[in-house]
Order: structure tokens, then C-alpha cells, then sequence
């Protein structure tokens, strides 16, 4: 007699990721199309480079977007909840609002400017951390740097360069506390 088993079960997984870490990343390339014409003006042969860009390059890039006083002063701000998007601008952020004057928490004003130290390898950071004492309670939920604008919160002038939620979510503040906020800007 023939007899024949079989087993049959299925298994199901599955994984959520709330919270995960965004990374933004900026790469710098170059590319050069070189033409060679003979006396006679007729094309002797053409060429393409792609290139790499020097760290010294990154790094020239990265101080004069943030110290470069003739392309405007660098502002450090705080944002309030919401997500910050690659196409956000300083004067057009509809998912998140500046907090510190209209919007709670409030903070001694007016919006910080880092002194930056020099840049390094392709980064650069600011040679002490800026301080916020806050002066309402609220909810805070990230930061944002701000060049060629001015030192006012809620303006909405100058170059949004950059913003961010922190990876452990929105925090909570009271009056009297302070948030340190050190930046570091690096070119990959």
C-alpha cells in the first residue's frame, strides 16, 4: 500500500518603519566636452570628461554657500511640526511653520547667525553651538538654515538652505529651557 503526506503551512511577515532617519545627500559632478579644430578650422576630434570634483572643490563650495558675506549671511532657525520638502523655500513652506514668534513655542529673538569655523575635508560647522532660550512652551520639530534673509523669525525672504525634523520626533518645551544647535554642512 502506498501512503503519501504532506504538510502544508504558510508564514507571513511584515515590518514597519516609523520614524526611520532621512538622509539628504548632494553630489558634485562636472563634465567637460572638449573640441579640437585644425588651423584649416575644421574639427579635428571632440572629447567628453567626466570628472570628479576635488574635496578642496566640495570644500569651497560648502564655505562660500555659508560664509561668503557678499552672497548673504547664514540665519538658523527653528521649525515647527510638519515635513520638510526638497522643494520647500524660505518663502513657501506649507507643511511646517517657523516657531518662535507667532507660532509657540517662543524663543528670545532674533533668529541665530552661526560663526562658521573653517571648512575641512568638505565640511564645515559652526565654531560654537547657537543657543535658543525659549520663552513660551510648545512644540518644537526641527531646525532650518536660512541664507541671504534676515535675522527676523517669520521672514520670508532669502534662500531656505536647508531644514529638518529631529529622527526621535517633535519635542516638547517649556519656558526657561534652551536648545543648543550646532550645524554641520558636508559635501559628499
Amino acid at each position: 500500500m502506498y501512503s503519501e503526506k504532506t504538510n502544508i503551512g504558510d508564514i507571513c511577515a511584515a515590518s514597519v518603519d516609523r520614524g526611520a532617519g532621512h538622509h539628504e545627500s548632494v553630489e558634485m559632478h562636472g563634465h567637460y566636452h572638449v573640441v579640437c579644430h585644425g588651423a584649416d578650422g575644421e574639427i579635428k576630434w571632440e572629447d567628453e570628461i567626466n570628472n570628479i570634483v576635488t574635496t578642496v572643490g566640495k570644500t569651497l563650495t560648502i564655505t562660500g554657500a555659508l560664509t561668503n558675506t557678499a552672497q548673504g549671511i547664514a540665519y538658523m532657525g527653528l521649525k515647527g511640526t510638519g515635513t520638510a520638502l526638497v522643494g520647500d523655500t524660505q518663502a513657501s513652506h506649507g507643511s511646517w511653520l517657523e516657531v518662535g514668534a507667532t507660532n509657540a513655542p517662543t524663543y528670545t529673538a532674533p533668529r541665530k547667525i552661526p560663526t562658521w569655523s573653517a571648512a575641512v575635508s568638505g565640511s564645515i560647522s559652526p565654531t560654537a553651538a547657537q543657543v535658543f532660550a525659549m520663552t513660551g512652551s510648545g512644540t518644537v520639530a526641527g531646525c532650518f538654515l536660512n541664507v541671504n534673509g534676515t535675522s527676523a523669525i517669520d521672514n520670508t525672504t532669502g534662500t531656505l538652505f536647508s531644514a529638518g525634523d529631529f529622527t526621535g520626533g517633535s519635542k516638547t518645551v517649556t519656558s526657561g529651557d534652551t536648545l543648543s544647535v550646532t550645524y554641520t554642512a558636508t559635501a559628499a
